[in-house]
């Protein structure tokens, strides 16, 4: 697990924890926002620990579950019957025990807590019912809504029936929405989604009230960042603090650091598709010129091609040898490294993850874009930033089910 006393350098390097020698990293309590801790509050956080150590480690007795949290069965015992009285532990079959009493096994109850997830997109509408932990049900695609208020009503229709036709699954829980753009997580506005033609809509609570459930709204990029944080292995120290890069018909990116989605004081922190790469480049959809999305993005690929192909489809032609598609894809190449050495200089992150078509084409798309990184990286550390392609599937949708299911197994927010 990453702590405060990580060495982010050591770690990326060799893919190990190291403690820091003569620096100590710390979070400052804001005297004007924080949480007293109540008698509460350490049960709180030892429940979670609980749940979150079953739903790693299930079928696990509680024997077993005391033995990893150092502490007494009759401790566990406790935390473990309130969970149950939640519904969200349930007991399953007993284990096999030489002597004495049978095990009972403990289970995380996921199979029958339901979620929409629905990705929001100018080309086209995506929708998943799945399962709190991510299994799916049903996955269908709808045509673009661009409209707002027809989206409302239109989707909140589509998602009733979905969940009708589907009622034997489960009970659903809540809804999620990834917008190709700038959301206010808190309130559920979307502040700006360019492709979508969105400025100031407030999405969240018109969508809640027309569909009965609670509705949470995020932006495409820290959604598949949310998706790669939650499915990625709980021992895999770059879980925790990379950078996900999100190249379909625009370009999202969300950063994780301690494992915390950061949004910034205006929720705009981590969108590196617009930061500008040149004054006088081609036009962006924010209605910028120059902007990191204008040159690496699905229609950029596209459009330097020069013919109405899809990504994936350059990318065949350029595997056949045709010399035009493969400049397409080293061009883009060479951009995405020129934004993602500023990225690694900026941030200095233990991983980056590439998400979209264009990593189909990894095996050219790569060394191209290390060249850029030899060029331009400021020390070996940071040429040798692990750079790789997701591999979790259909992800802002992932990130969408996320939203909803992951603060269940959230770690408390003290101050």
């Amino acid at each position: 697990m990453i702590g405060l006393d990580t060495d982010w350098r050591e770690l990326y390097r060799t893919g190990k924890t190291q403690k820091l020698k003569g620096l100590r990293l710390v979070r400052k309590i804001d005297p004007h926002n924080f949480n007293i801790a109540r008698r509460s509050t350490g049960r709180d956080i030892n429940r979670r620990i609980a749940l979150n150590l079953v739903r790693e480690h299930q079928p696990i007795s509680r024997a077993e579950l005391a033995r990893r949290m150092k502490t007494t069965r009759g401790t566990v015992g406790i935390l473990i019957n309130e969970l149950i009285s939640e519904g969200v532990i349930y007991e399953g079959g007993n284990g096999h025990t030489a002597r004495g009493r049978k095990p009972v096994f403990l289970h995380v109850r996921t199979r029958d807590r339901l979620v929409v997830a629905a990705d929001v997109r100018v080309s086209r509408i995506d929708v998943m019912l799945c399962d709190f932990a991510g299994r799916q049900i049903a996955l269908e695609t709808l045509d673009p809504i661009l409209a707002p208020s027809d989206f409302i009503t239109r989707f909140a229709s589509y998602a009733g029936a979905l969940l009708k036709d589907n009622a034997s699954a489960g009970k659903c829980e809540g809804v999620g929405v990834v917008i190709p753009g700038m959301v206010d997580r808190d309130t559920g506005r979307v502040i700006n989604a360019p492709q979508l033609g969105w400025r100031n809509v407030d999405l969240r609570d018109p969508l809640s009230r027309a569909m009965s459930l609670p509705v949470f709204v995020e932006s495409a990029g820290k959604a598949c960042a949310l998706a790669q944080m939650w499915l990625s292995p709980v021992d895999d120290p770059a879980a925790h603090n990379f950078i996900y890069v999100s190249i379909s018909d625009g370009v999202g990116t969300g950063l994780v650091v301690e494992g915390e989605l950061v949004r910034g004081n205006n929720q705009i922190a981590g969108e590196f598709g617009h930061m500008p790469l040149s004054f006088d480049g081609p036009l962006c959809a924010c209605g910028a010129r120059g902007c990191w999305m204008a040159y690496i993005s699905n229609l950029a690929t596209i459009s330097r091609y020069g013919d109405t192909v899809t990504v994936t489809e350059i990318i065949d032609r350029a595997r056949r040898g045709d010399s035009k598609p493969k400049a397409a894809i080293q061009a883009t190449a060479r951009y995405l490294g020129l934004g993602l050495v500023t990225i690694i200089h900026g941030v200095d992150p233990a991983r980056i993850y590439i998400g979209g078509e264009i990593t189909t084409g990894w095996d050219m798309v790569e060394p191209v874009m290390r060249s850029i990184l030899a060029e331009r990286a400021l020390n070996e550390e940071a040429f040798r930033t692990v750079i790789q392609p997701s591999t979790i599937e259909f992800p802002r949708l992932r990130g969408a089910a996320a939203l909803v299911a992951a603060p269940t197994f959230a770690a408390l927010r003290l101050a």
